[in-house]
């Protein structure tokens, strides 16, 4: 249960002046039913309106009756409680001690005794609104003519002040004799004003209002109202950047698992290649084949057990042409070893047998040394012939 300060209204009637200047009269100032209010002024941030029930309990308890008599009458609300230390500053008069129902109202008397305020009322400003405070309790139900409500006021009802306004916003039956309407210039703020669907009705607290960007959209309220306005606008401004944060880093996720798909599928396909097919692995063999009989041709004894074929055509060409060829370059290398490999080609290996002679082996017999001794007949006659080919 919370107590808040309320403001009713009502116009005034029956009004007359005394020969000493002072203006009294009768109002209806408060009445039972239900009554719209925003939510923000009841501290309702998450409700735009809550329709509050004022049960006949509450309003004609003699606990609330007593509390009207004797209160001053003030020219709007004033900002604050009125109260012995202030009275003098906002009081222009006072509520009589005739306190009575009439029907569904509250029927007061009063006196205006301060000149600006008789002329006031004079001049137009012919209804009152009420300033209280009493408890509300948040309730589900629905009043008597039907109305649906989300509150009630609980009460005792504790009068404050009763404020003569341009505008009341109880509605004509609260309104102070039949005097015209001056527009509506009273607009002090004091409490939870009811809302109203009367369109000639200034709201009470339009001095305190403030306009509120919304989606590029100047949108006028209350303090309050713009208050809850300004948190849900952030709440929503976080949730924006919580949202963009999350799909930025969803996106980066996302990005880091396609890279590594990437990988994975870049290794496969190396990995593919690196295999080979059977055509491929016969032929890759008979060059290898081809390779270490070329080398073996030009230099017998070349290492070429677990040796890269590059490494097997230097090996060959520093062997025959010496380490001056240990630093060329492997294009230059494979240029030798094919020249290397195409002489020895050409090599007649019967030529080179004759060239160094042959020798007979110690202690052999006279077959062996018959056969020793054609032989050596055999290399002269090849020393011969190829002394007149070289003459020829």
């Amino acid at each position: 249960m919370t107590e808040i300060n309320f403001t009713d209204n009502a116009p005034i009637t029956g009004m007359r002046q005394t020969a000493d200047g002072y203006l009294v009269g009768e109002v209806r100032c408060a009445r039972t039913g239900c009554q719209s209010y925003l939510g923000s002024e009841l501290g309702l941030m998450d409700r735009a309106t809550v329709t509050v029930y004022r049960p006949e309990s509450a309003v004609f308890h003699k606990d609330s009756l007593a509390t009207f008599a004797g209160k001053p009458v003030t020219i709007g609300h004033p900002s604050e409680q009125v109260t012995a230390d202030n009275w003098r500053n906002h009081a222009v008069g006072d509520i009589g001690d005739e306190i009575a129902r009439d029907g569904e109202f509250v029927k007061v008397p009063f006196r205006l005794m301060d000149a600006a305020a008789i002329t006031a009322v004079q001049d137009g400003a012919r209804e009152v609104s009420m300033g209280y405070t009493t408890p509300i309790t948040m309730q589900d139900g629905v009043a008597p003519d039907g109305t649906p409500y989300q509150a009630v006021q609980s009460g005792p009802i504790r009068i404050n002040h009763m404020a003569i306004v341009s505008k009341a916003r109880g509605g004509d039956q609260l309104r102070i004799g039949d005097g015209a309407h001056d527009g509506g210039k009273d607009r002090a703020r004091w409490g939870a004003s009811p809302i109203t669907d009367r369109k000639d009705v200034i709201m009470a607290d339009a001095i305190n209002t403030r306009t509120v960007l919304i989606d590029g959209l100047s949108v006028v309220t209350t303090d309050a109202g713009a208050q809850a306005l300004e948190k849900l606008q952030g709440q929503i401004t976080d949730a924006a950047k919580a949202m963009t944060d999350a799909e930025a880093k969803h996106a980066k996720e996302i990005a880091a698992k396609d890279a590594a798909i990437a990988k994975a599928e870049a290794e496969r396909d190396e990995a593919k290649g690196e295999v080979m097919s059977d055509a491929d692995l016969d032929k890759r063999v008979a060059e290898r084949a081809d390779l270490i009989g070329k080398a073996k041709s030009i230099v017998a004894d070349v290492k070429t057990d677990g040796i890269a074929d590059a490494a097997i055509r230097k090996a060959v060409v520093v062997a025959k042409l010496g380490d001056t060829m240990a630093d060329k370059s492997e294009a230059y290398i494979d240029a030798r070893f094919d020249i290397l490999a195409e002489d020895a080609d050409k090599a007649d290996p019967f030529a080179d047998g004759m060239k160094g002679g042959l020798k007979p082996a110690i202690g052999a017999n006279v077959a062996d040394e018959a056969y020793a001794a054609n032989l050596t007949y055999m290399q002269a006659a090849y020393r011969g012939a190829l002394a007149t080919a070289k003459e020829a």
